[in-house]
C-alpha cells in the first residue's frame, strides 16, 4: 500500500535513513532498488575515475558514467518523495516509478558496458556494437522520458493533501523537469558537419553531439565538461532537469516562511520563479544554439540575463511588500 508523506509540520524530529528508505519502499520498490543500485555505480564510477588511467574524447574514460551516476543518485529520492505525495491511481503511480526504474537501470549496464570498452556512449555508431548499445540507450531514453509525463499527468490531478503552495512547487518543478529531459533531444541531430558528410555518402563515427560550432572533445569546464569554447546543449539539459530539487526548494522555504506571507503571495512568488527559471533554461538554450560557449556570452545573452534578473528582482519585490501596501491602505 502506497503511503504519503507527512508534511514538515506534522514532524516533530528529522526520521531516520531506515525510516525513509522504509517510506521509500512503501512507495515504489523498484525506484527505491533502483536507487540503491545508482550508490553502488556512484561508487565504481568514482573507483574508475581514480584508477583507470584511460580517456575518452577529452575526459576519465569513468568521467560520463560519474556524471549520470550522481544524477541518478539525486533523481531516484526527488521522485520518491514527490510521488509519495500522490494519492490518485496508486497503480499507475507505482507502474511509473517503477518502468522509469527500469529504463534507467538499463542505462547504468549500458554506460559499464561502454566504460569498460573504452568507448563513448552517447552518439556512438562507429562499430556494430556501439551502433547496438547506442540504439538500445536512445530507445530506452525515449521510452522513460514517455513514461515521466504519464506520470507528471497523474501529478496533476492530485489534489493538495498538503500545503497548496508547496505541492504548486513540486508540480512546476516536475514540469521542469521535463522540459530539461526534452532539451536532450537537441543533441541527437546530425551536427552540420555530419550531415555534410553523411549526404555526400560517407560514413560518420557518431551522430549527434553535445558541442555546437565544433566537435565534442575540446576544451571544457573541469569536471562538467561544458564547452569554454563554443555551444553546449548540456548546459541547458542540465539546469532544467534540475529545476524540479530547485522549485521545491524555494517551496519548502516559502512554507517555513509561511506566518509572513499569505498564501497568495506564496503562490505568487512560487509561479514568479517558476518562470524565472523557465526563462533561465530558454535563455542558456538559445546561447548554445547560437554556438556561444557559457563563460562568454555576448551582449545580447548578458541583455538577457540582466533582463530576467531586473524583472525577477522586482516581481518578487512587489509580490513580497504587497501586505505591507494592503495594511497601509
Amino acid at each position: 500500500m502506497t503511503t504519503t508523506a507527512q508534511f514538515p509540520e506534522a514532524r516533530q524530529t528529522m526520521p531516520g535513513a531506515g525510516a525513509i528508505l522504509r517510506q521509500f519502499w512503501a512507495t515504489s520498490k523498484g525506484m527505491t532498488s533502483f536507487f540503491i543500485i545508482s550508490c553502488f555505480f556512484l561508487v565504481l564510477a568514482l573507483a574508475g575515475v581514480i584508477v583507470d588511467p584511460r580517456e575518452v574524447l577529452g575526459q576519465p574514460v569513468w568521467m560520463k558514467s560519474l556524471k549520470f551516476a550522481f544524477s541518478f543518485v539525486v533523481y531516484a529520492p526527488t521522485v520518491l518523495w514527490m510521488f509519495s505525495y500522490v494519492k490518485v491511481r496508486p497503480r499507475l503511480m507505482r507502474f511509473v516509478l517503477d518502468a522509469c526504474a527500469a529504463a534507467l537501470s538499463i542505462e547504468i549496464v549500458l554506460f559499464i558496458i561502454q566504460a569498460v570498452r573504452g568507448q563513448p556512449m552517447h552518439f556512438n555508431i562507429a562499430t556494430p556494437i556501439d551502433e547496438t548499445l547506442w540504439s538500445i540507450m536512445g530507445t530506452t531514453i525515449a521510452v522513460f522520458y514517455m513514461i515521466n509525463i504519464i506520470g507528471f499527468v497523474v501529478f496533476l490531478r492530485q489534489k493538495p493533501v498538503a500545503d497548496r503552495a508547496f505541492i504548486l512547487s513540486l508540480k512546476l518543478g516536475m514540469a521542469l523537469m521535463l522540459i530539461g529531459f526534452g532539451l536532450g533531444f537537441l543533441m541527437t541531430s546530425p551536427s552540420p558537419d555530419q550531415m555534410n558528410i553523411l549526404e555526400a555518402g560517407g560514413s560518420v563515427p557518431a551522430i549527434g553531439a553535445h558541442t555546437v560550432g565544433a566537435a565534442d572533445g575540446g576544451r571544457g569546464i573541469a569536471v562538467l565538461g561544458w564547452s569554454t569554447e563554443h555551444g553546449d546543449l548540456r548546459i541547458a539539459h542540465f539546469i532544467g532537469i534540475h529545476g524540479a530539487q530547485v522549485l521545491a526548494l524555494i517551496g519548502w522555504l516559502l512554507y517555513t516562511a509561511k506566518q509572513r506571507f499569505s498564501d497568495k503571495q506564496r503562490l505568487a512568488l512560487i509561479w514568479g520563479a517558476a518562470v524565472a527559471y523557465l526563462g533561465l533554461v530558454a535563455s542558456v538554450t538559445v546561447q548554445a544554439l547560437r554556438g556561444q560557449a557559457l563563460l562568454q556570452p555576448d551582449a545580447i545573452t548578458l541583455t538577457s540575463w540582466i533582463g530576467l534578473a531586473v524583472v525577477s528582482i522586482l516581481f518578487t519585490s512587489i509580490v513580497m511588500n504587497k501586505k505591507n501596501i494592503e495594511q497601509r491602505a
